[in-house]
Order: structure tokens, then C-alpha cells, then sequence
């Protein structure tokens, strides 16, 4: 018997595992096709959260951030503080921590979409343009990185296209609507998680 709590885990995650088509995908999946049952997920997932938006008047609550989420922010934090060799180079915040910001803008208030269909492509957006803003944030380290670790500019591009693309699936992965996480597309509205 599982408890209540194992079961919103298991449809939270559900409800948010990797939302990208394989490399090739058809435009329209077959109905039995891993994409095609997550797009249904997410879909009815954006269709509650439109609901939930629509009952509010499509004002979210007042907007707060932690910053880059998965705790990523306060671990930088603490890590500069203990090595402040690491903060000399690095920051004290990760330094694409304003792309987080401006994700997390994004996130809260669901970008304002209006329809499901709206969400689920200003998501995808929002995700991607956190992907490319890390990258960019690597553009213009990369000379401060190659001085202080003797690297190419080509392996800096390369860690940070690392980082961003783990970012970027970390948020598909875990960044659904409706999935009772704090993080979630749409975390400024109420939680839809069991819709009505």
C-alpha cells in the first residue's frame, strides 16, 4: 500500500520527466511513443494550471527567487565562504545566477500565458533561453577562466555548454506544471497538482 505522500511523488514526477522529443522524433508521436504519453502529462498538466490562473485572475503572488534552484545557489555560497580562493575566481553567487532570476520570472507568473498550449511553448522558451544566457555568461568569462586554470577557450565553451545543458534538462525534468514542487512553471499561483 503506498502512502498518499509516495503517490504525489510518483505523479509529481510524472508529470514532469523529460518533456524533449528524441533527436528525429516524428512531428506527431505515435500515441504509444514515451513523448507522446509525457506531452499528454505536461499538457494536462498546463490545462489545470490555466484553470488555477484563470480562478485568480492571472495574478500570481508577489514574486520571490532563491536564485539558481536545487539549492545550486546557497551551495556557491557556502563553498566561497570556505574557500575564498574560489570566491576570488568565481563570485560569491554563481555567476549565472541572473539567468536563474530571470527563469525563475518566467516560472512564476507562467510566463502569462494564457492557454495551455501558450505554456507549454513559453516553458520550452524559457527553458531554453536559461541554457543559452549560462553559455553567454561563459562567453564572457572565458578569459578570466583561461587565465586563472591555463585553458583554451574551447574547453571553457565546453564546460559551460556542460552546465547549461545540464541545467536545461534538470529544469525539464523537474520544472512541470502543477507538480506540487516549489519550483515549478507557475509557482507564483496556487498548486494544481490534483486539479478538481
Amino acid at each position: 500500500m503506498h502512502s498518499c505522500r509516495e503517490t504525489r511523488v510518483a505523479v509529481a514526477l510524472a508529470l514532469c520527466f523529460g518533456l524533449l522529443p528524441s533527436a528525429g522524433a516524428a512531428e506527431e508521436p505515435l500515441p504509444g511513443d514515451p513523448f507522446a504519453i509525457r506531452l499528454r502529462l505536461e499538457m494536462a498538466a498546463h490545462r489545470r494550471l490555466t484553470d488555477v490562473m484563470d480562478k485568480v485572475g492571472h495574478k500570481p503572488a508577489p514574486f520571490v527567487t532563491d536564485g539558481c534552484s536545487g539549492g545550486l545557489s546557497m551551495a556557491w555560497e557556502v563553498l566561497s565562504d570556505v574557500l575564498p580562493s574560489f570566491a576570488k575566481i568565481h563570485q560569491e553567487r554563481p555567476p549565472w545566477e541572473d539567468c536563474c532570476i530571470t527563469h525563475d520570472r518566467a516560472y512564476h507568473a507562467a510566463a502569462g500565458a494564457a492557454t495551455a498550449e501558450e505554456g507549454y511553448r513559453a516553458r520550452f522558451e524559457a527553458d531554453e533561453d536559461l541554457r543559452e544566457c549560462v553559455i553567454e555568461t561563459g562567453a564572457h568569462r572565458a578569459k578570466a577562466l583561461m587565465e586563472s586554470y591555463g585553458l583554451t577557450e574551447a574547453q571553457v565553451d565546453r564546460s559551460y555548454a556542460l552546465v547549461a545543458q545540464a541545467m536545461f534538462d534538470a529544469v525539464r525534468f523537474g520544472g512541470g506544471p502543477c507538480s506540487g514542487l516549489p519550483w515549478r512553471w507557475g509557482y507564483g499561483y496556487p498548486d494544481c497538482l490534483w486539479g478538481e
